[in-house]
């Protein structure tokens, strides 16, 4: 793979804010380091960064959109506030990939585990104590719709553990 400007504005970008978006980072990336970066061009450039290891895919439930980081080559998963749509890195306790065994491979040498745990973040959870407005069954306040979170990630929430694995 060949060292672009436009490639190495992308990997700074990433650095700079982790777990972003390809719409995301075109909005981050500074006109003057890239010429109309458009948000196809990002995920192309992004897939191929992937391909040659330098960015890792980070498939999200309840999210539209594939977040990308730059930490790659360990072991580690990922937290998400279900109402804020926070994501954080959670090192594995366990060294080695994957952290988890499943019972049954079905046959699969197993690569990796993608694990998300979800829940809420302090910040969220202290504007909870403190909404008058809609709550859910379970007392916790409800956006309508993504689009009135203002991003793809989860708008709604439920005070549940959830902890979802899926392949790359």
């Amino acid at each position: 793979m060949r060292v672009t400007s436009q490639r190495l504005a992308v990997l700074h970008t990433l650095d700079a804010h982790p777990h972003s978006t390809a719409a995301e980072i075109v909005g981050f990336v500074d006109a003057k380091e890239m010429d109309a970066l458009t948000v196809q061009g990002a995920y192309v450039m992004l897939q191929q960064l992937e391909a040659a290891s330098f960015v890792r895919r980070v498939n999200l439930p309840d999210s539209a959109s594939v977040h990308w980081e730059t930490r790659v080559g360990d072991n580690h998963h990922h937290v998400q506030c279900v109402m804020c749509g926070r994501i954080e890195d959670v090192d594995c306790v366990v060294g080695q990939a994957p952290c988890l065994t499943p019972a049954d491979t079905h046959g699969m040498r197993i690569l990796e585990a993608q694990i998300v745990f979800r829940g809420i973040c302090e910040s969220c959870a202290g504007r909870l104590k403190d909404d008058t407005g809609d709550a859910g069954a379970d007392g916790v306040a409800v956006a309508s719709s993504p689009s009135e979170s203002g991003t793809d990630r989860p708008a709604r929430a439920g005070l549940q553990t959830t902890v979802g694995a899926r392949p790359s």
